[in-house]
């Protein structure tokens, strides 16, 4: 019987299922061709996490993190940047929020430019503060200096217009201050976003080498 006489599809001679019998591989293809995994395309929920890294200080270092993620349209909630204990060595505090993939995207990519020696995530329990300035109405002083005592503020500055605090602690610690302030109305607000260490004994940024240990960090290779 010649496959004409039959419903299935030829073979042409060839041995194996035929064209409807083969496993058919999952998902679909784009505009240019490419098929689309469908776990990797489905949503995902973003979350906060916190960078460390350690760089060479030159000029412009700043600006090229910025601009790496700023490129690759990743959101940077804050970013900060100070001296370490190694001589021409400065730490990024950078936190983003953003899906898993873009997540490690991002430390592969801050890896890979030159400045940056070592980079990696924090652990979910690193030590986080940071500094905040306010500047409130000054017609209730008794009462601001109340809330300013409450969170273990700084008054910087009292006059008989405004007064300026200083106040530092973890991100819920420094939300609830400001809606403690809002009160007496917020004329203007400076933050420096976070800073972080990871907590006890282990290195910030994996092979980071203590400063008493007189020994440069080593570049960190990520592929």
């Amino acid at each position: 019987m010649s496959s004409e006489d039959t419903d299935d599809p030829p073979n042409h001679g060839l041995k194996g299922p035929g064209p409807d019998e083969r496993p058919q591989p999952d998902g679909r293809r784009n505009d240019q061709g490419i098929r689309i995994d469908p776990e990797a395309e489905a949503k995902r929920e973003p979350r906060r996490a916190v960078f460390s890294a350690l760089v060479e200080d030159e000029p412009g270092v700043l600006s090229r993190v910025a601009g790496l993620i700023s490129r690759r349209q990743f959101n940077i909630e804050s970013l900060t940047v100070g001296p370490t204990t190694i001589e021409d060595h400065s730490r990024i505090t950078m936190v983003v929020e953003e899906p898993e993939p873009s997540i490690d995207q991002i430390e592969k990519q801050l890896a890979k430019l030159k400045p940056v020696i070592a980079v990696g995530e924090l652990d979910r329990d690193a030590i986080r503060t940071e500094l905040v300035l306010l500047k409130v109405d000054g017609s209730e002083p008794d009462k601001v200096h109340a809330v300013t005592d409450m969170y273990d503020g700084k008054t910087l500055n009292a006059g008989h217009q405004t007064i300026t605090v200083q106040l530092t602690g973890d991100e819920d610690r420094i939300e609830h201050a400001i809606d403690a302030f809002r009160q007496f109305g917020i004329i203007e607000i400076a933050r420096t976003g976070d800073t972080a260490l990871a907590r006890g004994n282990k290195a910030t940024v994996p092979g980071e080498k203590p400063g008493t240990a007189n020994e440069p960090t080593k570049p960190r290779n990520i592929r």
